[in-house]
C-alpha cells in the first residue's frame, strides 16, 4: 500500500520541500523522496544484498532525486538504534544532494513509529509502540506525540528483550528476541525441527538443501497446512506476543502497530499475537490497548526516515 498523509506541514517546511529517506534495515534496501504532506514523490528499491551497497544506494538516490526534484535533507534508517551511518554510505551520499547536511541516522524502529504516527495506523494517537520483524527485529516508541529515543538513543532495542532463561551464543550475538523471530531465527527453528526428525514438505520444496530455506517458505508452508511450519509460526507468534506484552506493560500505549513480516502475515499472526499478549497483561490493560497491523507496507521505514530528516536536529 502506498503511504499518503493528509496532516499538516512539518514545522515551517514548505509543501514543496522534499526529503529523502533510505531504509537499510532489511535485505532489500528502499528509498523514498517525500514531500511535507507525506506524499511519496519517487521511490527506489535495490536488489537483495548488492555486492557494492554504497554504490547501489548512491545510484538509486540519484535516480529518485532526478525523478522527484531537489531534496533538502537525507536520513538513513539502520537496523539498530544508536547506529551511525556507515562511513561508506555517508561518503556515497555526500555528492548526491548538494547543499544538504550530512545524512542523519535513525533506527528503523523509530522511523517506522514516526511514519505510523504521521500517516499510518497510529495517526492522531499520542502513545504508540511499533514492532516489526524481517531480517532484524525493530521497535519504536511515540510518547506524548513525539518519538522517544531514551537517555542514550537506544530506546526501542527490542531485539535484546530476554524471553528465554536459556543462555545461547546467538542470544549474546543478536539478542534473545531477534535470535528467535527474525527471518534467520524462524528458519533456524524449522531446520532444527527437520533435523530432529520432523517431516516437513518445505524441505522437498528446496530439494533437501535446507540452506535455501527462507522465512517466506515457512509462512507459505503454514498457509498450506504443513504441520511443522504451523508449529514454528505459532511459536513465533508466542515470542512476539510476549514481547508486545512486556512493552505494553511498561509504556501503556494506546496502540501497538505490527509491521514487516508481522503485517504481511497478519492473516496467521495477528489473532495469535493478540491472544498471547492478552494472557500476559493485567485485565484492565488488555481491554484498552489495541494491537493493529501497519497500513504503510514496505515503504514505512523509508517514509519515516524522510519525515525524520525534515525534523529539527536534536
Amino acid at each position: 500500500m502506498d503511504a499518503s498523509c493528509t496532516r499538516t506541514q512539518i514545522g515551517n517546511q514548505s509543501m514543496s520541500d522534499l526529503t529523502l529517506g533510505i531504509d537499510l534495515s532489511d535485505r532489500v534496501a528502499r528509498l523514498a523522496v517525500v514531500d511535507a504532506l507525506g506524499q511519496i514523490r519517487s521511490r527506489g528499491e535495490l536488489p537483495p544484498s548488492p555486492p557494492r551497497l554504497a554504490d547501489a544506494v548512491r545510484d538509486a538516490a540519484r535516480r529518485a532525486i532526478a525523478e522527484a526534484g531537489k531534496v533538502s535533507a537525507v536520513a538513513v534508517a539502520l537496523p539498530q538504534m544508536g547506529e551511525p551511518v556507515p562511513p561508506e554510505i555517508a561518503a556515497a551520499l555526500s555528492g548526491v544532494a548538494p547543499g544538504t547536511a550530512e545524512a542523519r541516522p535513525i533506527g528503523a524502529g523509530a522511523a517506522a513509529a514516526i511514519a505510523e504516527h504521521w500517516c499510518g495506523a497510529a495517526q492522531g494517537l499520542q502513545q504508540v509502540i511499533t514492532c516489526g520483524i524481517g531480517e532484524h527485529v525493530t521497535a519504536g516508541v511515540i510518547l506524548n506525540g513525539e518519538p522517544w529515543f531514551g537517555a542514550h538513543g537506544l530506546a526501542g532495542s527490542i531485539s535484546w528483550l530476554a524471553l528465554n532463561p536459556v543462555e545461547r551464543e546467538d542470544y549474546r550475538r543478536y539478542g534473545g528476541l531477534e535470535a528467535e523471530v527474525a527471518a534467520a531465527g524462524i528458519v533456524r527453528r524449522l531446520v532444527w525441527r527437520i533435523k530432529s526428525g520432523d517431516r516437513s514438505a518445505v524441505a522437498d520444496h528446496v530439494g533437501g538443501d535446507l540452506s535455501r530455506l527462507t522465512a517466506a517458505d515457512v509462512f507459505q508452508g503454514a498457509r498450506v497446512g504443513d504441520g511443522v511450519c504451523i508449529s514454528v509460526v505459532r511459536d513465533t507468534a508466542k515470542y512476539v506476543g510476549m514481547a508486545v506484552a512486556n512493552l505494553a506493560t511498561m509504556l501503556d500505549p494506546e496502540a501497538i502497530v505490527l509491521g514487516g513480516t508481522l503485517a504481511e502475515s497478519g492473516d496467521m499472526m495477528l489473532e495469535a499475537i493478540r491472544l498471547e499478549c492478552a494472557r500476559r497483561l493485567r485485565p484492565a490493560q488488555t481491554e484498552r490497548v489495541r494491537i493493529v497491523l501497519s497500513t504503510l507496507g514496505a515503504n514505512a521505514v523509508a517514509l519515516g526516515a524522510a519525515r525524520a530528516a525534515a525534523r529539527p536536529r536534536p
